[in-house]
């Protein structure tokens, strides 16, 4: 059992780390401030990462990505906590490995441009009365002819003002229950197909997160991605990664930086003749942020190497998501209660990062879905299976 990182990956993580600091980290404030991300910064910010072979990095090489594995994505993802999220996006892609399942001649014209950075893609699962449970979509599609007619609405699209194309969930069988579920590609601008509000939220400031409608909008056939009645699994297999990456590793990520900040200022703001860091209680809120990150990244490495043995962990992605999520709530919990007043101000990161984080124990599902995932596994298979010779 080895946990030291090799060369490779912790040249990797220094890469990443460096540029964003030095080319995203100063665009925060002017995000958080506009609410938007200019075109041409957008623009520059991803020539730049292409520049350094850092774009659509969890797409295999064979196809222009760069090839990571699941263990060396989540350290990269890890690092893109440090920043926010639409400046990730912009610079660093957000290719989902859904599309890999395209056929040939659905790779030419979505799985490819959007490996170039020519096209960006949204999931279009998330329905009013369809949140966690994915299988309650009322979006349909119908055949016509040689292709399908699409009806129905979604809502909190990550990115759909920006993006070209979308994955969009849609009922084929509705006698099939969650067998008969599909996805397509739907392309933006087609007839009848509507970009609806920007929900205003909490935080997540510049990612648009908007509605969508769908009335009557003919697809042609080589939509279908993955086959009919594919869906609702083809969802749970490879949105499984993007939930570790950009919920578990994002959200450790985040909490790193968070407790950097504390320590900070911990050691540096002086009350009653001494650092706030010489206080106890100080002490314990750093101790147990530390322990909680290190903890968490453990479980996301155990499960990153589950999948790059080619094993379900189904069960490792609910418990990092619960665990990462969780404890990034505390700790920026912690960091406004460690920087006092000024915690709460605008004027430092700190509030911005609480804001943030609370969306983490929503989206992707939430902590109480994930902990039923887990809870239904150990009662079905019983406790051995989390036996550590399992």
């Amino acid at each position: 059992m080895d946990f030291a990182l090799s060369h490779e990956q912790r040249m990797l993580i220094e890469t990443v780390r460096a540029f964003i600091g030095r080319e995203l980290q100063p665009l925060e404030a002017e995000v958080e401030a506009c609410g938007v991300l200019a075109p041409e910064v957008a623009r520059g910010i991803f020539e730049k990462s292409r520049a350094l072979g850092l774009y659509a990095m969890n797409i295999p090489e064979e196809l222009g990505g760069g090839g990571l594995s699941a263990l060396d994505t989540m350290l990269v993802e890890e690092q893109f906590g440090r920043t926010t999220d639409i400046l990730i996006r912009r610079a660093f892609g957000n290719v989902y490995e859904v599309l890999l399942r395209c056929d040939e001649g659905q790779r030419a014209r979505w799985l490819l441009p959007a490996v170039r950075g020519e096209r960006t893609c949204s999931i279009a699962i998330t329905e009013p009365g369809a949140g966690s449970d994915a299988a309650a979509i009322r979006t349909r599609a119908v055949r016509d002819g040689d292709g399908w007619r699409l009806t129905g609405g979604k809502h909190f699209i990550s990115d759909g003002l920006f993006s070209d194309f979308f994955v969009v969930s849609a009922v084929t069988d509705p006698a099939a229950g969650g067998r008969g579920i599909s996805l397509f590609l739907v392309d933006k601008g087609l007839p009848g197909f509507t970009i609806g509000r920007d929900q205003p939220m909490m935080g997540l400031r510049g990612t648009s997160h908007v509605e969508l409608s769908f009335e009557d909008v003919r697809l042609d056939g080589q939509c279908l991605l993955g086959g009919e009645g594919a869906g609702l699994r083809l969802a749970l297999e490879t949105l499984g990664r993007v939930r570790l990456a950009q919920v578990g590793a994002r959200a450790i990520g985040k909490a790193t930086r968070v407790l950097d900040l504390m320590a900070e200022y911990a050691r540096e703001r002086q009350q009653f003749g001494q650092a706030i860091g010489d206080f106890q209680l100080i002490q314990q809120m750093l101790a147990d942020s530390a322990s909680e990150i290190v903890m968490a990244r453990l479980l996301l490495h155990r499960a990153a190497w589950e999948l790059d043995q080619g094993r379900d962990g189904r069960d490792l992605i609910a418990m990092v998501k619960v665990q990462a999520a969780e404890t990034l709530g505390r700790v920026v919990d912690r960091a406004v209660q460690v920087f006092g007043g000024m915690g709460f101000c605008k004027d430092l990161p700190i509030e911005r990062y609480y804001r943030d984080a609370r969306i983490y124990r929503i989206f992707d599902g939430t902590s109480e879905i994930h902990r039923t995932v887990v809870a239904r596994s150990l009662l079905k298979r019983g406790g051995a299976v989390y036996d550590i010779v399992s």
